[in-house]
């Protein structure tokens, strides 16, 4: 069978290394596709999740806050400040930041703290709309 080694690495451990069919990502300009034997690539990455269809045919999801992603033919490479598996994320964790960052935004005193609570509301969403999707495929 024709597969693509998979790592998915953040700042505190690697959450996923193995042999994959698929994976498709967030890419910035647009959402990616990456089969085996892929054109060489490196290109920035959206909060958003990382979808892995593994060789035996199960699906692994996984949810990066952006970052870096490197493909070569026969390997992928993705590099996350924040990444959780998808079996990890908490619904009430991500409500509550969601709504933190949300407060944020409403008290922004100057461009800085509105970039950076747009930039936290805006990976609070992405992380939510990651929960639901894995949870649709359970």
């Amino acid at each position: 069978m024709n597969t693509i080694h998979v790592d998915v690495v953040s700042a505190e451990e690697s959450i996923f290394s193995g042999e994959a069919r698929f994976v498709a990502l967030p890419g910035e300009a647009g959402e990616l596709g990456i089969y085996p034997r892929h054109t060489p690539l490196i290109t920035r990455i959206k909060p958003g999740s990382v979808r892995i269809e593994m060789a035996n045919g199960d699906e692994e999801f996984v949810f990066v806050a952006g970052g870096i992603l490197e493909v070569q033919p026969n390997c992928v490479t993705v590099l996350s400040d924040t990444a959780i598996r998808g079996k990890d994320l908490d619904d009430e964790k991500a409500n509550a930041a969601k709504a933190s960052a949300e407060e944020a935004l409403k008290n922004a005193k100057s461009e800085l703290d509105l970039a950076k609570a747009q930039s936290e509301l805006a990976v609070m969403a992405a992380q939510i709309a990651a929960l639901r999707k894995f949870r649709q495929k359970k």
